[in-house]
């Protein structure tokens, strides 16, 4: 299982913090490091900065929403990072994307968030073969799209979807290349996430996909206090409902359920059993501001590595 670190200075740091971060990943030895996309910078456009920055790490997205970016749009930008990173000679892009929220999509973006599986369907069916240099010719219920992109020295970039429902996870294992978790459980992610996927893609004839998960982490003796700021630091987690269906069906009162928290033995053995299922993955949100939990999880992290 791979490694990975997510960007926290993405929406309210710099562009410079950022790129410290992904050094500092680099220098923990991880495989990965990962952006959001909120409502601070571009992650994209980040990512090609710290592509040029930092060598020696695959960068990735965690994730894009599709509604804002039509999927010709969002080839192009993706192949133009992904001809940035490949410069250097590297793993280069994953381009993680996903829906968002139906409060984001129609109340901030005015959009309809109607047939969101549809969306995704028609979404990946335009974006893949672009992604991979080849013509399209698309004629669907949202998209009506003729045409093709060229980017110069670019490869195509793996991608990944923020699939969390069944019906979801069957269109993101037939047209994609994995998925990618957040606030998902090691119970549902063995019982529902991977199994689902793994079954849709070999039904089209597609390798064993990705699975990237993400959880918060935190190293500490104690417990209850680190679930406790889990919940605080991401409660707007548990406002959303397709996040809060995952913990729900995890049987977590919220985010502080789903972290990965104890001592350095624990948190060894929380993230083994994730592998032991099938993450292929692990994209460890570390959350503590603590000088002695912040060096004893980063310790164990690097141990991992």
């Amino acid at each position: 299982m791979r490694l990975g670190s997510m960007s926290n200075a993405i929406n309210a740091g710099t562009i410079d913090e950022v790129v410290a971060e992904a050094q500092a990943a680099v220098e923990l030895g991880a495989h990965t490091f990962w952006s959001s996309q909120i409502f601070g910078h571009d992650a994209l456009t980040v990512l090609a900065i710290v592509g040029r920055e930092v060598p020696g790490i695959e960068l990735g997205t965690a994730v894009v929403p599709t509604y804002p970016r039509h999927p010709m749009m969002l080839a192009q930008q993706a192949l133009s990072v992904q001809a940035a990173i490949n410069s250097r000679g590297d793993a280069g892009l994953c381009l993680g994307i996903g829906l968002s929220h139906q409060i984001v999509v129609e109340s901030m973006w005015g959009m309809s968030y109607a047939k969101p599986v549809r969306h995704l369907r028609e979404y990946l069916s335009v974006l893949m073969p672009l992604l991979e240099g080849k013509p399209v010719k698309f004629e669907g219920e949202e998209y009506r799209v003729q045409g093709a992109v060229s980017v110069a020295g670019s490869s195509r970039p793996s991608v990944v979807v923020a699939a969390l429902g069944p019906q979801m996870l069957r269109v993101t294992g037939e047209l994609a290349d994995g998925t990618s978790t957040w606030c998902v459980g090691p119970k549902t992610l063995a019982e529902l996430t991977i199994p689902t996927l793994r079954q849709a893609a070999a039904d089209a004839g597609r390798p064993d996909p990705r699975v990237v998960c993400a959880l918060p982490v935190c190293v500490t003796d104690d417990v209850d206090a680190a679930r406790k700021r889990a919940a605080q630091v991401f409660a707007v987690y548990d406002t959303l409902p397709s996040y809060k269906t995952m913990m729900n069906r995890e049987g977590v009162d919220g985010p502080g359920g789903i972290a990965i928290v104890g001592t350095e033995a624990e948190v060894r053995d929380q993230v083994a059993h994730l592998a032991a299922i099938g993450v292929t993955d692990f994209n460890a949100g570390v959350f503590t501001s603590d000088p002695d939990e912040l060096a004893r999880t980063h310790s164990v992290l690097r141990e991992l590595v």
